[in-house]
């Protein structure tokens, strides 16, 4: 071989080498519900094109919908894997331990999960902060209450949701002692017929201002139909029920996806637990409607900037459990370790948790 073909040999590996580095990175979504569910999912697909845009050309993503938590689960996100993604963001707490699964089977491979507690060399956990945001609507509620009762459409009873009926509770507590919360449980994340039944329901049993951690807006369309009162969840759903909807807590990925992505491509990222908040711009609030009163008004921006700035937790003590136990003391919180398991009701939220 002559010095001629070497060289050529050696141009032509080069420029393969070049045009593989420049390749876009594959990353790849799964999505609980449809995009245009307009809570949840849609909020993660307006993250997953903010990070399409400020990476453009860098990145190639796609994504799946609708996928059940469970076996599809584990089966869609190894299809990901195997079809060459290098990132995958599963975004739905029941897809923790199929995402543990695929990522052990897959170690050079990067997995992110929404809202879990395992982590892997290869896999991390991102989260918002959501009770913070479900704090200030409670502030809200427990000024706009005129029954002094309250009413959360619930889906799962895992620690998440747990979280956000305490601090929604105690948000509520702080500015009206009075109040009671109700739950009920529709074992779906996403099914606009049943949040609707189960609205209906909670407003036929006295509640007159609602919140959800559902992600339609059915709660909030069946509270505007009534007169009643609700929140926007992970998105803002004001164009939905216009009357009823008096601000919402949303979840913003964009900047999370971006920076996960460019790691990954700088070969520089690491598995961890990432949980951001009002502080860091992961939970934000919509407007409040203008028939928020001005005090009320005025609490819930002292509250937030007490939260955002850090000087305030939904978590602090002193907690009373539902039997009037103190759960945590003055001059405590709740440790992380316990948010992540939270499996009690703070006094004066009615009913059991479901097993």
């Amino acid at each position: 071989m002559n010095r001629r073909t070497l060289f050529a040999l050696a141009a032509s590996f080069a420029f393969a080498a070049s045009a593989q580095a420049a390749d876009p990175l594959k990353v790849a979504f799964v999505y609980i519900g449809p995009v245009g569910d307009a809570g949840w999912t849609y909020a993660h697909e307006q993250g997953r094109l903010a990070m399409e845009k400020a990476l453009a050309g860098k990145v190639k993503s796609t994504y799946v919908e609708n996928v059940p938590e469970g076996a599809d689960s584990e089966r869609v996100i190894r299809k990901l894997a195997a079809d060459g993604n290098k990132l995958i963001f599963t975004t739905s707490f029941g897809y923790m331990n199929a995402t543990e699964k695929v990522a052990k089977a897959f170690p050079n491979v990067v997995f992110e999960h929404a809202t879990g507690f395992k982590t892997a060399k290869n896999m991390g956990v991102f989260e918002t902060r959501m009770y913070e945001g479900a704090y200030l609507l409670g502030v809200v509620a427990g000024k706009m209450t005129k029954s002094n009762t309250l009413g959360m459409v619930a889906s799962f009873p895992v620690p998440e949701v747990i979280r956000n009926i305490n601090a929604f509770t105690l948000g509520a507590q702080s500015v009206n002692p009075a109040v009671k919360m109700k739950v009920l449980w529709v074992n779906s994340w996403y099914d606009p017929a049943k949040e609707r039944q189960a609205a209906e329901t909670l407003m036929a049993q006295g509640a007159d201002v609602l919140t959800q951690n559902t992600d339609s807006p059915a709660t909030l369309q069946a509270a505007q139909e009534k007169g009643k009162y609700a929140f926007g969840w992970d998105s803002d759903m004001q164009r939905f029920a216009p009357k009823a909807h008096l601000t919402a807590s949303t979840n913003h990925w964009g900047d999370y996806y971006t920076k996960t992505a460019q790691a990954v491509i700088d070969g520089k990222w690491k598995s961890g637990e990432v949980r951001g908040g009002l502080q860091e711009g992961m939970v934000k609030m919509s407007p409040l409607n203008p028939v928020v009163p001005a005090d009320a008004a005025k609490i819930f921006e002292e509250k937030k900037a007490a939260i955002t700035s850090g000087k305030m937790r939904p978590f602090q003590g002193p907690l009373k459990d539902q039997s009037g136990a103190i759960k945590v003391p003055a001059g405590s919180e709740v440790a992380l370790k316990d948010l992540l398991s939270m499996n009690w009701y703070v006094q004066g939220v009615e009913g059991k948790i479901p097993k």
